[in-house]
């Protein structure tokens, strides 16, 4: 089969484009011929398998002279929100993704197109390639932007609802999309979420006796409750020489980063900021540390948490919707912790005044996790990422 994958945004960044790229070598893998038309800057190399053809739409270029269209507003890159796009911008965005793909559909002749989001651009290939089937894959930021964000809603709404077929992350995701779009549940499958075994794994790294380890991975941003979690040090109990803490990601806002910095720099633990990892060197850093802290305000179903249980670690992070039940199904008997989140304004922004109870309560995890020192090993056999490529090819 010859498939055509399409993202908006850079393929190799955040959890979406982590699913493309790793979707693309499973099909490449099972002997499917690929292409991909993919947002990113000019001085950006797209990694995909040998012979898989790479269709670049050039932000900050002559066609498209702004930063790329990010669907969440703080990026790891430097990006565009959806909610700053000015008509102008909408309909260049437009003219040069849809000039791309009709490209790409005429020199590689797809039998089936995946679009990642269910926003925006897919709604535009689902409208402007009717001949074709198109299935949508959903990762919660796209819902997000349409609870926040009015651009285009009702074109987005109406054309996803077209959609030959359409994935969810996990059943509580499912009943969103079907509520949001006004779609059967036949027409919207649970794909969940794959992980790398032969990176993330055991790799026998011997911890430090007496000393805990916290490692947090993905976006430092407030969104993502790192500042929460930095607050929460200050209600544990231990002396300063026994627990430390990781911080690996990009900055989302650098204002907001700078902010988090010193932040850091007076809590009671040391905390270290280790930037943006490639992957075999995180899986490094999660096989060094005991803990994984997630206290994030909104995800879809986190790949880190999958990433961290396999390399051995336990987990606190905030309870929510959906991720619980699909964790108890697909890592059966993994040490997890959830934490009650705060009351929200909005989809991903927390009360302020709820705050100082959640940061509490993160502490309340985190010192049970320390205090019972022992990992129940996590079974994660069932969640991989040629599963998921056999569930959209069927």
């Amino acid at each position: 089969m010859r498939i055509l994958s399409i993202t908006a945004q850079k393929p190799n960044s955040t959890g979406s484009g982590v699913f493309l790229t790793e979707l693309v070598k499973e099909l490449a893998a099972k002997g499917h011929e690929q292409a991909v038309v993919a947002g990113v800057y000019k001085e950006d190399k797209t990694e995909v398998p040998e012979n898989t053809k790479v269709y670049p739409v050039i932000f900050k270029s002559e066609e498209l002279p702004f930063p790329i269209a990010g669907m969440s507003d703080e990026m790891p890159y430097e990006s565009t929100r959806y909610c700053d796009m000015t008509e102008e911008m909408a309909g260049q965005f437009a003219n040069v993704f849809l000039t791309k793909i009709r490209q790409a559909v005429k020199e590689f002749q797809p039998d089936l197109i995946l679009s990642h989001h269910l926003y925006l651009l897919t709604a535009l290939v689902r409208e402007h390639f009717p001949e074709l089937p198109v299935y949508g894959f959903c990762h919660n930021t796209d819902l997000r932007q349409l609870q926040k964000n009015v651009l285009k809603q009702e074109y987005i709404k109406a054309q996803i609802a077209k959609l030959n077929r359409i994935f969810a992350l996990h059943e509580e995701q499912k009943t969103q999309i079907c509520q949001m779009f006004h779609v059967t549940a036949e027409q919207v499958e649970v794909s969940g979420m794959g992980y790398n075994s032969h990176i993330f794994r055991d790799l026998h790294i011997r911890k430090v006796p007496g000393k805990t380890k916290i490692v947090f991975a993905g976006k430092i941003s407030e969104k993502k409750g790192v500042e929460s979690l930095i607050r929460s040090l200050a209600y544990l109990p231990y002396e300063a020489d026994k627990l430390e803490v990781y911080l690996a990601g990009g900055a989302g806002n650098e204002t907001e980063y700078a902010r988090i910095c010193r932040l850091a720099e007076k809590a009671p633990y040391p905390v270290h900021f280790l930037g943006k990892l490639e992957q075999m060197e995180l899986a490094k850093v999660y096989n060094t540390c005991d803990i994984f802290a997630l206290p994030s305000f909104s995800e879809g179903l986190p790949l880190t948490v999958i990433e961290a249980l396999a390399c051995g670690d336990r987990v606190v992070m905030s309870d929510l919707p959906g991720i619980r039940e699909w964790l108890d199904t697909y890592a059966p008997g993994a040490d997890i912790r959830y934490v009650e989140l705060p009351r929200m304004n909005r989809v991903d922004e927390a009360v302020r005044e709820e705050l100082p109870a959640y940061e509490k309560r993160i502490a309340e995890s985190l010192q049970e996790s320390v205090e019972e020192n022992c990992t129940r090993p996590a079974d994660v056999s069932r969640i991989s990422w040629g599963k998921i490529a056999e569930k959209v090819l069927v």
